[in-house]
């Protein structure tokens, strides 16, 4: 039934992405001016989650990879990636430069130092969930370094930009930006049926069930693909050689929880104590939340912090927020990642 698994994966890049060839062909003359040597200009990628940002930023960069011997790339996940060590140290990475560095000893001047030093070829620096960052001052950093080009990538422009301090805000003002809006009912069944049929056995999948599956993902392409994959593994288990209705309704909650956990397990620690806190209160207000954070941290961010931490947890369906200021509560979402009450 399954013929290459590695379609479903979230790293997977398709030898074509379909119906976002707008969004493409912009990020592609951004980066166009790396390929005579030139840095590019900051592109700046913002839409909500499942709608194709990281699968476009990584098929750009590897289409530029195949047309020059001469461009260093790095893809930096700032999930986990969230300080300035850590971005300096992914991209020496990238470089081949790690050999002597010590996690725990090596001042980050040195990290910095070397990466400035690597001019020889252009390098283009994607940095996905880029509004995760805990220390944006590194975004100034691999700014003024001529040969680095880079890719930002975050939910929402407002936010992130509204985050930035007046010397950053004013060199990412001018970013190009591209907005990634949701994909409608026919564009999830177009992605769907390409994975069906890069990684299933003919027949296996029918189009009324894909369009069964796309309406239940709600514009998120990131939920319909955990669909098709889970509900394709069960029947693989099952010995089945098509997929059911039943299967694909099973498989909704299954995925939705699945993809919840994993986004729960990349929290960094202020933000998992955060979400800790809401799940155990059910609902609590902003004030409330925050003088329990303040006890149960050592180091506790600042309210405006706080904020953008709980902000980023809204984005991923993790929490809502309902109402303003002082009536705002936050309580965990019932709709994790698009799902449809019923």
């Amino acid at each position: 039934m399954i013929t290459d698994a590695r379609v479903f994966q979230d790293t997977f890049v398709p030898e074509e992405v379909v119906h976002r060839n707008t969004e493409l062909t912009h990020l592609s003359g951004v980066l166009a001016p790396v390929l005579r040597g030139e840095p590019a200009e900051t592109a700046a990628i913002f839409g909500p989650t499942g709608v194709g940002k990281t699968c476009c930023a990584r098929y750009a960069v590897e289409q530029l990879c195949e047309n020059s011997f001469n461009v260093r790339t790095q893809y930096v996940n700032c999930w986990q990636d969230y300080n300035r060590y850590r971005v300096l140290y992914r991209l020496l990475e990238g470089l081949d430069r790690t050999f002597d560095i010590h996690r725990q000893s090596t001042p980050r001047d040195v990290l910095y130092d070397r990466i400035r030093e690597a001019n020889e070829d252009p390098y283009v620096v994607v940095l996905d969930e880029v509004d995760q960052l805990e220390e944006k001052d590194v975004l100034y950093d691999l700014y003024t370094l001529p040969h680095i080009s880079l890719i930002l990538i975050a939910n929402d422009e407002q936010e992130f930009y509204s985050n930035l301090g007046d010397r950053l805000y004013s060199r990412l003002t001018g970013s190009e930006r591209i907005q990634f809006d949701p994909y409608s009912l026919d564009e999830i069944i177009a992605i769907l049926d390409a994975r069906a049929n890069s990684g299933l056995a003919d027949g296996v999948v029918s189009p009324a069930q894909l369009e069964l599956i796309a309406d239940r993902a709600a514009g998120d392409a990131r939920v319909a693909i955990g669909i098709l994959r889970t509900a394709a593994r069960k029947a693989h288990r099952d010995g089945a050689e098509s997929l059911t209705a039943e299967l694909i309704e099973a498989a909704v909650p299954d995925t939705r929880s699945e993809l919840r956990q994993k986004t729960i397990e990349q929290l960094s620690h202020d933000q998992q104590v955060l979400y800790k806190i809401i799940e155990e209160h059910g609902e609590i207000t902003p004030g409330t939340l925050y003088e329990e954070y303040e006890q149960r941290c050592d180091d506790p961010k600042s309210r405006r912090s706080v904020r953008n931490y709980l902000g980023k947890m809204e984005h991923y369906h993790l929490i809502d927020a309902e109402g303003e200021k002082r009536a705002r509560v936050y309580r965990l979402s019932e709709s994790a990642f698009g799902a449809r009450n019923s």
